[in-house]
């Protein structure tokens, strides 16, 4: 028997739209899914972060093995208000989809879990394991929420996850690394006709930036059968106050697309040998260390194999709904399963499977299928229901 019927889901997908959790506010998501499962006789922990950050975690069934299953609660910024056609925190239905910001990115998939787990315990399932819910603050910057997770051990006993991103009617087993680093060079300032006088910065910030593009575009590194080589991209550049000045400060800011086979580790490891190269050859008294290296963000690449029985079983029962095949692919994104997964084997099933479309994460008039959210929730109950039960 059905517990939450059609209109309520809508209506919930409805209500998390309707906080704005933009980088921040998670606590009123987590509370509002807190009060939800316990409404339906399902404790929860909120978990704090920071000030209005909070996880949220719950569970239904007990022991082994345990599914986890994981969304993040934070949307980003909706930007051009007047370009939406529509209120963005205020879900819209139009043509069969549900516009708003996070329907798609992801509170569709998140809020699909949370009622499939309803569901399952007014049935009194799952009658054998247990499936854990992983809700994470701070997936769109820095990933904080699921690094907390992964320290506070939240995984360990975890035999499978499942990250309800939006994949629509495919699976992805498999994703890229990401890092975000940033290089700052120290120099001295003169007047620029006198520049033997002073130590340019932006100068030792492109020889750095030279060096390292032609190490990471060799051809020679290591490429991955999946994903290709890595990436090195130098998105933002700044340097100089004055054009008849020698500048005494420049930083570069890149994002570093990694794979299994050069990952990230290899990446520091290489950047870490041209800077001190670099320093050695050109160090002063002046200025005994031009240029640094701080690391923002080190996600590492996640990849798991493509025929789990988690993968197989989704397949299998996602098929009805979809009326096709399910491919099985990668993606070139990151999710908070960078941290989640971190001390787990290559082996451990892994995939990114949710109701939406990459394409539609962060655009204006985001938006989700109705009927793909409605059948991801009935998805979800089949699959764990599988998954766990005698």
């Amino acid at each position: 028997m059905t517990v939450i019927n059609t209109e309520e889901r809508l209506a919930i997908l409805g209500d998390l739209v309707a906080i704005k959790s933009v980088n921040n506010n998670e606590t009123e998501v987590a509370q509002y899914l807190a009060d939800l499962l316990e409404k339906h006789g399902i404790s929860s922990k909120l978990v704090p972060i920071s000030e209005n950050r909070a996880n949220l975690v719950a569970e239904i069934g007990s022991g082994e093995p345990v599914v986890a299953v994981t969304g993040h609660m934070d949307v980003v910024d909706p930007g051009n208000l007047d370009a939406w056609d529509t209120d963005p925190f205020k879900m819209v239905e139009k043509d069969g989809n549900l516009y708003g910001r996070g329907t798609d990115d992801m509170k569709a998939g998140l809020s699909a879990l949370v009622i499939s787990m309803i569901e399952l315990h007014a049935e009194g399932k799952p009658t054998t394991g247990t499936i854990r819910l992983l809700a994470t603050v701070g997936e769109e910057v820095g990933e904080s929420g699921s690094h907390a997770f992964y320290q506070q051990g939240y995984m360990k006993d975890a035999s499978a996850l499942l990250v309800a991103e939006p994949s629509g009617y495919n699976i992805a087993h498999a994703q890229k690394g990401s890092m975000d680093l940033k290089l700052v060079s120290k120099g001295i300032t003169v007047h620029s006709s006198l520049p033997e006088l002073g130590y340019n910065a932006i100068n030792s910030l492109i020889s750095i930036l030279n060096e390292a593009n032609l190490s990471f575009s060799d051809p020679k590194n290591p490429t991955s059968p999946l994903f290709g080589p890595m990436a090195f991209n130098v998105d933002v550049l700044q340097g100089g106050t004055q054009v008849n000045s020698i500048p005494d400060f420049a930083e570069a800011e890149i994002n570093v697309r990694t794979v299994p086979e050069y990952n990230n580790d290899m990446v520091l490891a290489e950047l870490n040998k041209i800077i001190a190269a670099y320093n050695t050859a050109h160090a002063t008294d002046a200025v005994p260390e031009p240029v640094t290296l701080e690391i923002l963000m080190n996600e590492p690449p996640v990849q798991a194999p493509n025929d789990t029985n988690i993968i197989k079983q989704s397949q299998k029962i996602a098929k009805t709904y979809a009326k096709a095949d399910i491919p099985v692919m990668t993606i070139a994104g990151i999710t908070d399963a960078s941290n989640l997964v971190r001390d787990k084997d290559t082996d451990f099933p892994f995939l990114v499977f949710g109701p939406g479309d990459a394409t539609q994460a962060h655009v204006i008039n985001e938006h989700v299928g109705k009927d793909m959210y409605l059948n991801f929730i009935e998805i979800y109950i089949e699959l764990f229901s599988t998954l766990l039960t005698d």
